[in-house]
């Protein structure tokens, strides 16, 4: 995907003071007894600066501040007074909001974490152009804010330095340095004498590169927020704090207002969910599943060190889980650890405000001596604060920023992974712009919070992961890297059959799924990882080519299906689908059945969804999406239902498996096992019918997603493994595979089959990545978003366009992120990629836009190259699939 790396960043600051002697700590004393509204040193040497009563209510210095006044309407309410939450309410009053906004705080603006974060602006290190964009823009804000509200953020440009040093942490640095210049940041890579002149207490010795951005920095988040806060008090915002929101209010599916502790109701039309490490919490009281999860975090300040410039850049040395920056005359030296601890995994306490944890010496102990050891200056100096604060975990590292399904109008914008500053100006843009227009304008697709299930609320779920999710900031993100924790959850029906076939599982949306199979006598195991060639190359490329040249088979259970009947289904589907897919409405009642592969649009004509539509009978379709899309796929339907049409969706994702039979001899081996005619006249491509398999029968499609003839069989669980026990034993004489998803990924590239959410995303049009044969602008009724792609269809050729991309030198992979290059000029980046085993070469897909037609011509006048860690490699580009263009061996 477009989010792949949510990449480094931290907090905090202060609680116990202890000293350092060679690596061995001791308690000194305490600094900070406790408070209420801790004070901070100078902001010029630190950060942190005094956490002042924003609203500019009036303040009760016995009783805490009066609450404002508060209204008995408006359009929004913000719940939560962190960065995020007052960057929102910010942002609705630059869109004209700010009168209708209202943002509520339990206690004070920043009292969660935002009044410990350590306040590093960072623009390097992400692969998402989503992420990396908001982190540019939140820079930019924090420098101009000053000057338009009268209030500081602090931020101070000294630069940024990423260390590597070791050879796999240099390879993606050098990747990502690629990407994050593509969209417009300057990285360097400098060398370890230039780190040294740059921050001469800085050990080089291992280093071997160092990635520098002269004018990232650090920002104070007090003094940010404050700023953010401020600016949404002058354009007519109510801030109200020691406010608290007891419940979201609904009618008819939808937020209609919120009540307070004291029973005040405000109606309003909006509801922000920006409560923090709360927003699980809070989200689960209206029955949203946002599995985020508080973990442990550190960081130590030293005394003050004579040597330290204040000037000096901020860096980070994912080797030692460290980042290192001045502060307050001192260093600072935080910890992403990889072996985290949950903390308060039952529920955050309410009353938990400006709060601390008292630290685990013992586990965390080893770890800081480790990051101390890359500025060893840090180990003869006193520590004067030792400080353990928590910070909240999703369970894919992926922020949560988007409207949920289950409740109309109910906005999340919360689970930052510790990189809530530093984006907290582009989240709030795009937050508050979604709800002012309707609809995101940056992709998203990574974001949804309804990607989540249910069962990744249980307690012991989000303490394991979350254990794993902190440590995984720092780790190198290598290109196949998986979870390990909270592993098993959901199991297609034959899982234990494919175990004993020796598969190599990964985690897809918490379904087991079969990645490549080890050969007889090897164990399925994942070695050591690496940006290289993996040594299981050659068993996935064995897969690809049998089903290039024989048959494979391949369970796809974990797909997400839909059963949507009633008399006003095919109304509804017909709505939604570009394509028609119900084109003879009194069809299909001698048990055949139609499968249509569709788009479903926004009403702007952007991209929503990718998936098939069945048609099993008069009145009962099945829709079949991918694992990943399956809450907004279900959300979008019930959204266009209205409470009087006669219709019933049903998730029949766990009562169906699903297994593919793919490949030359797929008909061949069905026939065998069948009494059905499979040949092409009597089953032609694109149709359904009932077959019976053994002893029982199943919904059989011809269809293929990986370029060869193929059948996708929809099969009762209960009958699975008969069924797959079944084909296995026929399918020996036909040269029958088992295949894994690594295989699905380089056969569909090859043939340049696109991916919602992974080279599609929701700021695409569905002409711009290629799909505009699916729309039929004809059928009764017209489609959703059927104007906004007229409209582009009408308006003249297209400047970006989705196109296939080969490297010609068969050495060198594609993952994510590399920028696509014509005559020399970075036109666009790979979103997808994968090794094309039949091609001979690494294939992906690539957004492209131009500042004139991107045509055949275009492409053929054109020297492509594809840049990979620094390094330029001849491509060829296409708009046609590379591999059978002319789709013979599918219709064959």
């Amino acid at each position: 995907p477009r989010h792949v790396r949510p990449v480094f960043l931290s907090k905090d600051w202060s609680g116990r003071s202890v000293a350092l002697a060679r690596g061995a700590f001791r308690l000194v004393h305490s600094t900070f007894p406790g408070f209420a509204h801790p004070k901070g040193v100078s902001s010029a040497e630190t950060v942190h600066g005094d956490v002042r009563n924003f609203s500019g209510v009036a303040e009760n210095r016995d009783n805490g501040p009066r609450r404002t006044q508060l209204p008995n309407t408006a359009r929004v309410v913000v719940i939560g007074g962190g960065v995020i939450g007052s960057s929102i309410a910010y942002h609705l009053g630059k869109l004209g909001w700010g009168s209708d906004t209202v943002l509520v705080e339990r206690d004070r603006l920043t009292s969660g974490t935002t009044w410990h974060a350590a306040g590093l602006m960072v623009t390097m290190g992400s692969l998402s152009e989503t992420s990396t964009e908001m982190r540019k823009y939140t820079k930019q804000l924090y420098s101009a804010l000053e000057a338009e509200t009268g209030q500081s953020t602090g931020f101070k440009p000294c630069g940024f330095i990423e260390l590597a040093s070791d050879h796999d942490h240099l390879e993606e640095f050098r990747r990502v340095a690629v990407f994050n210049r593509r969209c417009g940041v300057d990285v360097q890579e400098i060398s370890p004498a230039q780190v040294k002149e740059l921050f001469p207490l800085c050990d080089v010795s291992d280093i071997l590169a160092g990635f520098y951005v002269k004018d990232d920095g650090r920002v104070n988040p007090v003094d940010a927020t404050a700023a953010l806060a401020k600016g949404a008090r002058q354009s007519g915002c109510t801030i109200a704090e020691n406010t608290t929101v007891e419940e979201v209010l609904t009618k008819n599916g939808r937020v209609s207002g919120v009540r307070l502790s004291d029973n005040h109701i405000i109606q309003c039309e909006y509801v922000v969910n920006a409560t923090g490490m709360w927003a699980r919490q809070f989200a689960e009281q209206a029955g949203i599943s946002i599995p985020n999860q508080a973990a442990e975090h550190y960081y130590i300040v030293t005394d003050r060190m004579e040597e330290v410039n204040p000037d000096w850049p901020v860096i980070e040395d994912p080797a030692r889980h460290a980042y290192i920056r001045p502060e307050a005359g001192g260093l600072m030296v935080g910890l992403f650890e990889p072996d985290a601890a949950a903390w308060s995994v039952d529920s955050i306490p309410h009353d938990f405000s400006f709060g601390e944890i008292e630290p685990d010496y013992d586990r965390v102990v080893p770890f800081v001596t480790t990051a101390m050891s890359r500025v060893p200056a840090t180990q003869d100096a006193g520590i004067r604060n030792f400080f353990c604060g928590p910070e909240s975990f999703t369970p894919d590292l992926a922020p949560v920023i988007g409207e949920a399904a289950a409740l109309r109008n109910y906005f999340v914008a919360a689970g930052l992974n510790s990189i809530g500053i530093l984006t907290g100006g582009g989240v709030g843009r795009l937050v508050a712009g979604w709800v002012v227009n309707g609809e995101p304008d940056m992709d998203v697709t990574a974001f949804s919070p309804n990607r989540f299930r249910d069962y990744q609320l249980a307690p012991s779920y989000r303490r394991d992961r979350v254990e794993e999710s902190l440590g995984l900031v720092y780790k190198c993100h290598y290109p196949y890297r998986d979870t390990e924790s909270a592993r098993g959850i959901m199991r297609s029906p034959i899982h234990s059959q494919l175990e004993d076939q020796r598969a190599c599982f990964r985690d897809v949306s918490g379904w087991e799924g079969a990645d490549w199979f080890a050969p007889q006598g090897v164990e399925p195991v994942v070695p050591p990882l690496t940006w290289a060639r993996p040594h299981w190359f050659d068993y996935w490329k064995a897969e690809h080519v049998a089903c290039r040249e024989a048959v494979v088979l391949m369970d796809m259970s974990f797909m997400s299906k839909f059963h949507v009947e009633g008399v006003d289904a095919a109304r509804i589907l017909n709505l939604l689908s570009t394509a028609n897919v119900d084109p003879d409405p009194i069809a299909n009642r001698d048990g055949t059945g139609t499968i249509t592969y569709t788009q479903w649009l926004s009403p702007t004509g952007k991209m929503k969804a990718d998936l098939t539509v069945t048609k099993l009978a008069p009145e009962k379709f099945m829709v079949v999406s991918s694992d990943n899309t399956r809450g907004d796929v279900l959300g979008w339907m019930q959204r266009h239902c209205a409470e009087s049409d006669k219709v019933h969706i049903s998730d029949t994702t766990g009562a169906l498996a699903q297994l593919n039979i793919q490949g030359p001899h797929s008909r061949k081996l069905l026939q065998s096992v069948t009494s059905a005619d499979m040949g092409d006249s009597a089953f032609p491509f694109r149709s359904v019918q009932k077959i019976d398999i053994g002893y029982c029968y199943v919904n059989c499609a011809r269809i293929t997603y990986l370029g060869e003839l193929g059948y996708e069989l929809y099969i009762p669980s209960e009958f699975a493994v008969h069924v797959y026990n079944v084909l296995l034993e026929a399918g020996q004489p036909f040269g029958l595979r088992l295949a894994g998803l690594k295989a699905l990924s380089s056969l569909r590239m090859e043939k340049g089959y696109r991916d919602y959410g992974h080279d599609m995303d929701n700021t695409d049009s569905i002409l711009e990545v290629g799909l505009g044969f699916t729309c039929d602008f004809e059928k009764d009724g017209g489609f959703l978003g059927r104007d906004a792609v007229l409209a582009q269809k009408s308006a003249g050729p297209l400047q970006k366009r989705l196109l296939q991309v080969l490297v010609d030198d068969p050495t060198p992979h594609l993952y994510h992120g590399e920028a696509v290059l014509r005559n020399n000029v970075v036109v666009g980046d790979i979103r997808a990629a994968s090794y094309g085993h039949t091609l001979g070469g690494a294939v992906g897909l690539a957004m492209v836009e131009a500042d004139e037609p991107v045509s055949a011509q275009y492409i053929r006048e054109g020297e492509w190259t594809v840049d990979i860690g620094g390094q330029q490699f001849p491509a060829r580009a296409s708009l046609r699939p590379l591999y059978d263009p002319g789709n013979t061996r599918i219709k064959c």
